[in-house]
């Protein structure tokens, strides 16, 4: 069965479509004193299939909780799908006496499963982590199918050099194009990024920015707005996450992006494609 966490019902739902698996219905429920109990009444059979994105410490907490529901409930072989991990930017300790705390969450998740699916991981390092079989899921070059079919000479942007290989593989499935990326440096102690354009020509381009996660949207607001001051067509912001945290949507529509694009990794308005299929396959 599949087993959906709070945050994850409509991509689990979609998951049991693809792989033409049953749905479960799990039980969330809070007590006075803040602790919560998910539980999962009408599981049956021997394999859970439990799909839950960890974007907050309450959805991590649900998440053990139904493996181990799930385990208690008869299921011998639980696979765990991270649509979106929690925690994986901290993949290793910034500063002396820091956690990595992307290690400390995956040992954690590998106690209740005995595989995990893990989508477009911020580094794909965090992989090696955990206690069980992990396999990485790359959804990035289903970001270039909701995107218009007659982009003008379409420049696919990375908003730094890591991220030009999310750029080039949104291109590839898009068909066309060139790529680039953008220098970006970030003060740690701050937390202050800037963003310095290539030396691509943009003018009178589509040019479509592309990042596995678009968190508070500062990043790419700025690439937005130093695009358009090189006299950029439109520009199309496109993301496996779109975590969309506080104003980051008001400060992207500020800037002047024509559309945001995202998966249903995390569940947004601006979750244009689903990596349901991309899971399925895997299953």
């Amino acid at each position: 069965m599949i087993v959906p966490g709070s945050a994850s019902q409509a991509l689990a739902a979609a998951l049991a479509d693809h792989a033409e698996r049953p749905l479960a219905t799990p039980e969330y429920r809070w007590f006075p004193d803040g602790e919560a109990c998910a539980s999962v009444p009408d599981f049956a059979g021997e394999e859970a299939v439990v799909v839950a994105a960890t974007d907050s410490n309450d959805a991590l907490v649900e998440l053990l909780q139904l493996q181990d529901a799930v385990r208690e409930a008869g299921a011998e072989t639980v696979t765990t799908v991270l649509p979106y991990m929690g925690y994986a930017r901290q993949d290793r300790a910034f500063e002396e006496g820091q956690p990595v705390s992307a290690r400390a969450v995956a040992r954690a998740v590998s106690t209740g499963t005995d595989r995990v699916l893990l989508v477009t991981p911020h580094e794909a390092g965090v992989a090696d982590y955990f206690d069980v079989p992990v396999e990485v899921l790359e959804a990035a070059p289903l970001l270039a199918e909701p995107l218009p079919a007659d982009l003008s000479e379409p420049l696919f942007l990375g908003p730094d050099a890591s991220a030009e290989e999310l750029a080039v593989a949104v291109r590839d499935a898009y068909g066309g194009g060139e790529t680039d990326f953008f220098e970006k440096a970030r003060d740690y102690d701050t937390g202050e990024v800037t963003v310095t354009p290539g030396d691509a020509d943009v003018a009178g381009r589509d040019v479509v920015v592309v990042d596995d996660i678009i968190a508070t949207g500062s990043t790419m607001s700025e690439a937005v707005a130093a695009l358009h001051e090189r006299d950029c067509d439109d520009v199309y912001t496109a993301c496996v996450h779109g975590m969309l945290a506080s104003n980051a949507r008001t400060k992207l529509a500020a800037a002047g992006v024509t559309r945001v694009v995202a998966s249903d990794t995390l569940e947004r308005a601006e979750s244009d494609v689903s990596v349901a299929p991309l899971v399925a396959d895997a299953l």
